[in-house]
């Protein structure tokens, strides 16, 4: 028990940095577009831009002055407290505007949340309280009167406060960079990075920096600390020359995903499979920031995601050269090291694959956990009726695994929704089988503890999703077995109409079982309408027919209505499309 400590302690303190990192980046990213509009307009229409415009460089201010700050406020607000909290977030983030003379990104991701959390307890103290048809009164006013006391608040302490913090931490920055130093940060960003908290750093803590930085200069080298693609682009370099086994013939795939499509986390299980490729990433992010820093390179807004495209889009007019020098030297410094290690490894391949160390990297991490691993054998079926991958931001490496998982489940002809998300935006559902990496397994399940959980080590390689798939398919082969033979259908007459019912909760399979029904209409030359209708707005009516999802037959109340499974069948559509 007492051996298990230590790593039970580093656990619980990794999932606490990397949540309070993703709940920072969260109020950034969904907001990036605007950043990068903002750069772009500054790149374009100020006085030393591409197409100079004192007209449309007024742009400028007021956008990074109001609109990304008030946004941000906005998007903290409703992390805490949905739309409610958003609105009142908006609010009290203008009086932390009004109170400074510097752009409060820091402010609003301090107002935000908080506001959140204010309109959140008094709601749970009086909401509940509030005679009948008084709420939106209530609503209304408590949003409104707390929204501008908490200007106040921030207009008088927390702008100001903000305001000496931004000024010291960037007099603090400008220090490191005067003397040359700047390039240590990197011992630290490279490691952190790998531990999933990539989205924080860059995000949550160089964006405004580099943001404050690029007002005074119109450009940073903040943006290029954690953006840079060299470091990836290195390891993927020497796995591709020097590897061996799945890793080795991986690699390919993964570089041009990493350095074209700026998916960084591609890269991470190359490193965690090897760690002392750490001192590769470490020596090519510390020597792509010398050289960047010695050149005067920088990007006038964030590059998300950290793709070399993104970068060159926010490279300031004549600076390529600069910029790519940074690059090419990280990649080469992290090439020339991590060459070194994989050419020293005298394993066989098969020790060296990927795949093998996928799955012994999660028993080893599961075990020190005093559980056991979690595998596929855990998954029932007949319980699940969606699939979600999530990361920390929701939009990257997650989107790819829905993707591979969703192709393997059309191949195999299994109706199953399969989605992307972000962690902090998982529902709790029983229903639901959430995979997701396994730095981040702990955060989802604290998230969702009902929900099924699984764990890849790479959201592009991983035997798992195979396993996934045999067990719906086996499913599936055990549902078609007992089904009773089909018999003749009576068809019923005067239907004109056939409309699929769904709700919130299954908008998606609803849009699918519509499709079937039409596709299968098609090829009977069937002329019946078939629509999509919201279980909200149902009327009964004689010449319509109401196809029902089983989970929400119990709320409707008509004449004509057919039942389908959850798990949407092509027996049951063509049954439907035969009958009307």
């Amino acid at each position: 028990m007492e051996t298990q400590t230590p790593d039970n302690n580093s656990g619980a303190l990794r999932t606490a940095v990397q949540k309070l990192g993703t709940n920072l980046s969260s109020m950034i990213m969904p907001n990036i577009g605007m950043f990068i509009a903002w750069g772009l307009i500054t790149a374009l229409f100020i006085e030393t831009g591409w197409l100079p415009n004192p007209q449309l460089a007024e742009l400028n201010e007021p956008m990074l002055n109001y609109l990304l700050p008030i946004m941000i406020g906005y998007q903290g607000g409703k992390l805490v407290y949905e739309e409610r909290g958003g609105v009142v977030g908006a609010i009290a983030t203008m009086g932390v505007i009004v109170g400074s003379e510097i752009p409060m990104f820091i402010g609003a991701m301090i107002m935000g949340p908080l506001a959140g959390w204010v309109i959140k307890t008094f709601d749970e103290l009086f909401q509940n309280k509030i005679r009948a048809g008084f709420e939106m009164l209530y609503n209304n006013f408590s949003a409104g009167i707390l929204g501008a006391l908490l200007a106040i608040l921030g207009y008088y302490a927390v702008g100001p406060a903000v305001t000496a913090g931004t000024n010291l931490m960037a007099q603090g920055v400008d220090y490191i960079i005067q003397v040359g130093v700047l390039p240590l940060a990197n011992i630290f960003i490279e490691p952190a990075k790998v531990l999933f908290l990539n989205n924080a750093i860059n995000h949550g803590i160089l964006t405004p920096l580099g943001t404050e930085q690029s007002l005074e200069t119109g450009k940073s080298i903040l943006y290029l600390l954690e953006a840079n693609p060299g470091p990836g682009l290195g390891i993927l370099l020497g796995y591709m020359m020097y590897g061996k086994g799945s890793a080795k013939s991986s690699s390919s795939g993964a570089l041009i995903i990493h350095f074209l499509g700026g998916i960084h986390e591609i890269y991470f299980p190359y490193i965690m499979m090897k760690p002392s490729l750490f001192l590769a990433v470490i020596g090519g992010g510390v020597s792509g920031t010398f050289v960047s820093q010695l050149l005067g390179a920088g990007l006038s807004a964030p590059a998300s995601p950290g793709s070399i495209f993104a970068v060159m889009a926010m490279t300031p007019r004549g600076e390529w050269l600069q910029v790519l020098a940074g690059v090419a030297v990280a990649a080469l410094v992290s090439f020339i090291i991590a060459a070194i290690i994989l050419r020293a490894d005298k394993s066989a391949p098969e020790d060296n694959d990927l795949d093998s160390e996928i799955e012994k990297s999660q028993s080893m991490k599961q075990e020190s956990k005093g559980t056991p691993a979690q595998t596929t054998d855990e998954i029932e079926p007949q319980q699940i009726d969606r699939v979600i991958f999530a990361c920390d931001a929701g939009m990257g490496s997650s989107a790819m695994g829905a993707s591979l998982l969703r192709k393997k489940f059309e191949e195999e002809d299994i109706d199953m929704d399969v989605t992307n998300s972000a962690i902090n935006q998982l529902k709790d559902d029983a229903n639901t089988l959430v995979i997701t990496q396994q730095e981040l397994t702990n955060r989802a399940q604290q998230r969702t503890p009902s929900s099924m959980h699984i764990s890849v080590d790479n959201f592009l390689q991983s035997p798992k999703y195979d396993d996934i798939v045999a067990e719906f398919s086996s499913e599936n082969v055990e549902e078609e077995e007992t089904q009773e033979p089909s018999q003749a259908i009576d068809r019923v007459e005067n239907i004109e109409n056939i409309n699929v019912v769904y709700d919130d909760s299954t908008r998606g399979s609803g849009t699918m079982l519509l499709e079937m029904l039409r596709e299968d209409a098609e090829q009977r030359e069937n002329a019946v309408n078939i629509e999509k209708i919201h279980i909200d707005e149902m009327t009964d009516e004689e010449n319509t027919v109401f196809v029902v999802p089983e989970k929400l037959s119990k709320q409707v109340d008509a004449s004509n209505v057919e039942i389908v499974e959850n798990k949407i069948n092509e027996k049951e559509i063509s049954e439907i499309i035969a009958k009307y």
